[in-house]
C-alpha cells in the first residue's frame, strides 16, 4: 500500500490530531513502517495454525470470591462533594 503526503493529513485529520510539515514527515514514515510490517506478515504461512484465544495455556485464573466487610451508603456518602439520597452526583461531562 502506497502513503502519500494527502492520505497522511487525511488521517490526521479523521483522528483530530493536528501535525506541522515536519512531523506528518514523520508520521508517515512511521506509518509505512508500520504497513510494512503488515504487508510482511500476511507473507506467512498459516495454513493449519488455530487462531489464538487466549495468550495464556492456563486461560482465565479467577480467585474464589470471599464475602469481606463492607461500608453502609452513609458512610460511604459522608466525604461526597455532592450526594442526593443515596447516590454520589457527578457534574455533567458530556454537551450536545
Amino acid at each position: 500500500m502506497e502513503l502519500n503526503r494527502e492520505m497522511t493529513k487525511k488521517l490526521a485529520e479523521l483522528s483530530k490530531l493536528e501535525f506541522n510539515d515536519h512531523e506528518i514527515d514523520a508520521i508517515q514514515q512511521d506509518l509505512e513502517q508500520m504497513i510494512g510490517f503488515v504487508d510482511k506478515l500476511n507473507e506467512i504461512d498459516t495454513t493449519g495454525i488455530a487462531p489464538l484465544t487466549h495468550m495464556c495455556v492456563e486461560g482465565n485464573m479467577l480467585r474464589e470470591d470471599e464475602i469481606k466487610g463492607s461500608i453502609d451508603n452513609a458512610t460511604a456518602l459522608k466525604n461526597a462533594p455532592s450526594a442526593e439520597g443515596q447516590f454520589f452526583t457527578v457534574p455533567k461531562v458530556i454537551k450536545k
